[in-house]
């Protein structure tokens, strides 16, 4: 028989409501929720929540482990980013396979899916394309037997030449291809904005770390935005719009769900996008906060997480550069881009979007229910791994983070365990920390130790994509 295992004494919380009851698992999935104290299984082993919130295992949409971009690689691999991941209550991540020219999408996703063996959570992959045929009736074949493999979802973008920039040409072409069963993500920031920006810094001699800000304007993400979305719905593809960095850009995807949302926009935002800002360009180590899109000047950002009814998910865009990457260079338009933050992640959405807004009347705190659908119950939903992954009940995977929010924390550098050797976030202070993570019942994180062996993480096939539903 499986091993049986109880939960008790926690809050349990769903993407509609906080509940107290013990959570009951068999072997790798919840059998069921009772009565807090019930008296069932007693020869179960316990695990005590009592004055801890009981989530869904965190779903990560985005990240970029172990990334390749042609130009650029992380230093980390699946052990070490699925490791970090472990380490904050991260229990599934979705991350690329990459179609390198040349490639088809079977061999771009078993390669992937080779570099994927040591995890040791579970993982889906979204498809990055660059090279789809031009003729129509091809083009569909090829994405119709990408999401029959699993990946009903690919990724696009608008800017990064010559590896992964789309013109609207190609982007009209790849909407129009995609079946309805199928979503695209795509990269907003207008790439003539800021080639003309970036060039003309350049020309400035003005190259400096301090200036990366001002070589990707949020004009060049809301206009991209603006159009991609138009796009989408004149070939009727569903689109994800990822890293929303201001709140113009949410506006913009709310004003685009507000009528009809057909065919449906989603949008994600990422806790750099609400915790940073561009002063740290100006600032010691300004090479820390190196990403695309830029950190953003609070007036852009106003308070991205008070637009939790448009938002559909809160992500990482997780990219684990080492220290001496960021560093090799001082030009802006040489380091490579982006932020390490799979460990933080629950903790600083927690504590920016839950626990200071209560004790500040200006701000509008996000439930804990809001908390749970962001980050675990809708990115599941929209990637279609639920009801196996994202929430809690009965049937499904029991991924679980036992949440202590009693404790302020101070993150530090040295404490996390990516392989950059720096931390975004070192030195703030977050209210609450991970105690325990489950995976698929098995106890992978209990108190700040890691039980459990790379390899143990399985490739969650996608079903293929259908319209948000907003019930559970």
């Amino acid at each position: 028989m499986d091993e049986r295992l109880i939960i008790r004494g926690g809050q349990v919380v769903t993407p509609v409501d906080v509940i107290r009851a013990d959570v009951l698992i068999q072997g790798e999935t919840i059998a069921g929720l009772v009565e807090s104290g019930a008296d069932v299984w007693p020869d179960a082993h316990q695990i005590d929540a009592g004055g801890c919130y009981v989530f869904p295992g965190v779903v990560d949409p985005h990240t970029h482990i172990q990334l390749d971009t042609g130009i650029y690689q992380t230093a980390d691999d699946w052990e070490i980013g699925t490791r970090t991941a472990a380490f904050g209550g991260v229990t599934t991540v979705i991350d690329f396979a990459t179609q390198f020219p040349g490639m088809t999408f079977p061999e771009a996703l078993g390669a992937r899916l080779k570099e994927c063996e040591p995890a040791l959570i579970d993982y889906g992959l979204h498809m990055m394309v660059t090279d789809l045929p031009r003729d129509p009736a091809t083009a569909r074949q090829w994405l119709e037997g990408l999401r029959d493999l699993g990946v009903p979802s690919i990724k696009l973008y608008t800017t990064y030449r010559p590896n992964y920039y789309a013109d609207d040409a190609t982007l009209l072409h790849t909407f129009r291809a995609m079946p309805k069963d199928m979503i695209a993500m795509v990269h907003c920031e207008n790439d003539a904005i800021v080639t003309d920006a970036t060039q003309r810094l350049v020309e400035a001699g003005k190259t400096g770390w301090q200036y990366h800000g001002q070589g990707r304007p949020p004009e060049a993400e809301v206009e991209s935005i603006r159009r991609v979305m138009h796009l989408a719905k004149v070939a009727g593809a569903a689109v994800y719009i990822v890293h929303n960095s201001t709140a113009e850009s949410i506006r913009q995807v709310a004003k685009a769900q507000q009528h009809g949302n057909e065919p449906p926009v989603y949008n994600e935002t990422c806790p750099q996008y609400f915790v940073l800002d561009d002063g740290r360009y100006t600032a010691p180590n300004a090479e820390h906060f190196i990403l695309q899109p830029p950190l953003r000047s609070l007036a852009w950002q106003v308070d991205l997480l008070s637009a939790a009814p448009v938002l559909s998910a809160v992500s990482t865009d997780h990219c684990d550069y080492t220290l001496a990457q960021k560093q090799e260079f001082t030009e802006f338009t040489k380091t490579p881009g982006g932020l390490p933050g799979l460990e933080t992640s629950f903790q600083l959405t927690y504590t920016c979007g839950v626990h200071l807004p209560r004790q500040d009347e200006n701000h509008t705190p996000l439930s804990l229910p809001e908390l749970a659908r962001l980050m675990s119950t809708d990115p599941a939903k929209i990637f279609d791994l639920y009801p196996q992954k994202g929430v809690i009940l009965p049937g499904s995977d029991a991924d679980i983070l036992i949440y202590d929010p009693s404790e302020a924390v101070t993150i530090r550098a040295e404490d996390q365990h990516t392989i950059g050797g720096y931390c975004p976030y070192d030195g703030m202070t977050v209210q609450g920390r991970v105690r325990t993570v489950l995976s698929r019942g098995h106890v992978l994180i209990q108190d700040g130790e890691l039980h459990g062996e790379p390899g143990r993480g399985r490739f969650l096939r996608g079903q293929p994509f259908k319209p948000l539903d907003s019930s559970i």
